[in-house]
């Protein structure tokens, strides 16, 4: 299965790439490597990967500005590295639309282990995709949600999501008309605390109305802003 899905390492250590190299390949992963930001986006506009491990700190372009750029673009899945005491970078790093993220000094199999995770969540995996009739379908007027093959379907369009805004337009369409709060989608969403910096939310939630507007002004209305509380995927529309 694991033989389709190409995997970009970036680093400027060439220690580290290496290493990730060599456990990415021994479970039949096709690897390529960029030493800088700059090599790293180009490399990622021109090629379809499957998932990009980005250094967050870099000489010149730094991952977030990477990541920034490429999501501009693409919706590719990011996992960001980071060294420890990083806490502000890896806020950033959500706020720019990375998917997940890996402390140094990291275990090459928890690399191994995070790649996979987030592979199977993966809106653009395409060893994940099924032709058969799919199961676990989210149906409402303008938009639907394939959860089997993890796609999202306004007025019949595809509309191409990264895996964290796909997880935060499924976790809130499963209760339509339910209020989230932002610390609630943090926890729920990212499984991850961020102590009262909540933009990561907002960012997604405007990232996610955009991509929906360009297909359908209908579905992107159904994600709705209660103001000083959160969000609600309300079905009826606004």
């Amino acid at each position: 299965m694991n033989q389709d899905a190409k995997i970009l390492v970036v680093d400027d250590e060439d220690r580290i790439r290496r290493l990730i190299r060599m456990y990415l390949e021994k479970e039949d992963f096709q690897v390529e490597e960029a030493e800088d930001g700059e090599t790293a986006l180009h490399m990622a506009l021109e090629n379809e990967y499957d998932v990009i491990l980005l250094d967050l700190m870099m000489p010149g372009k730094d991952g977030i500005e990477v990541c920034k750029e490429l999501r501009e673009k693409k919706a590719t899945p990011v996992i960001m590295l980071t060294a420890k005491g990083e806490e502000a970078n890896r806020v950033q790093g959500f706020e720019v639309g990375t998917d997940d993220y890996i402390v140094k000094p990291f275990s090459p199999r928890e690399v191994v282990l995070r790649v996979k995770a987030l592979l199977r969540r993966s809106s653009t995996t395409k060893f994940l995709q099924t032709d058969t009739a799919a199961k676990d379908l989210i149906v409402f007027p303008h938009l639907t949600i394939d959860n089997d093959a993890h796609k999202v379907l306004a007025d019949g369009t595809n509309v191409s999501l990264t895996p964290k805004e796909y997880e935060l337009l499924l976790f809130m369409a499963k209760a339509p008309d339910k209020v989230f709060d932002r610390e609630e989608l943090l926890k729920e969403v990212w499984q991850y605390e961020f102590f009262g910096d909540l933009r990561t939310v907002d960012t997604h939630i405007k990232r996610l109305r955009e991509k929906l507007s360009k297909v359908s002004t209908e579905a992107a209305s159904m994600i709705i802003t209660v103001w000083g509380v959160g969000y609600k995927f309300e079905v009826s529309g606004s």
